[in-house]
């Protein structure tokens, strides 16, 4: 009999991204629980560098393996705009706001970029995953959260609100990562998950 299984915590203030977070990491087979910790952001254009500050941060008071995931939609007609800010954007322009910026834009390529950060001491490493698409002329969809009324990734004529959240984990940005995350701790890191 091995060592006991460890259980992860998932740093958020969004309740919505902990919920598909852990349907992941159970979907897994992950022992997962979410942790409303509040996530310190420094600003910066990389999202990795985000995401292991806040999960560093998370440790000091939560002291537990966790991991934090910070996520963005960088649009390519936009010069990559909102990226990293992507949250700040949703709060204050919202999803009209970035309708509006690509009114008459032809190239509506976009691409959901995830940087998930994960402590298990004394391991630090960070984990992207990746999903482009193409942003929509109109919200469709009321799944989700933030940007996904208008983005349809590649391969789907759906935006990610019209999908379920089952059908969302299969090819979703934060699904990549944190399956990225789970299949190296086990295999490389030998942690038990």
């Amino acid at each position: 009999m091995g060592p006991p299984k460890i259980k992860l915590y998932v740093v958020t203030n969004n309740i919505k991204k902990g919920e598909e977070a852990i349907k992941i990491l159970e979907s897994l087979g992950v022992d997962a629980e979410i942790a409303l910790v509040e996530k310190k952001e420094i600003q910066s254009e990389k999202l990795e560098e985000i995401a292991l500050h806040a999960a560093r941060t998370a440790y000091l008071v939560l002291k537990k393996p966790l991991a934090v995931d910070d996520s963005g939609l960088f649009i390519e007609a936009l010069n990559g705009f909102p990226g990293p800010y992507s949250n700040y954007a949703y709060k204050t322009i919202g999803v009209k706001g970035i309708l509006k910026l690509m009114e008459g834009v032809s190239t509506r390529k976009a691409c959901f970029k995830t940087a998930l950060a994960v402590i298990i001491p004394p391991l630090e490493k960070v984990y992207i995953g990746e999903v482009c698409g193409t942003i929509t002329t109109e919200p469709r969809g009321t799944s989700g959260f933030g940007f996904d009324p208008i983005f349809t990734p590649e391969g789907e004529t759906r935006t990610f609100a019209e999908m379920s959240l089952e059908e969302k984990n299969k090819i979703s940005h934060r699904a990549k990562a944190y399956k990225l995350m789970v299949k190296d701790l086990r295999e490389t890191w030998k942690t038990i998950l």
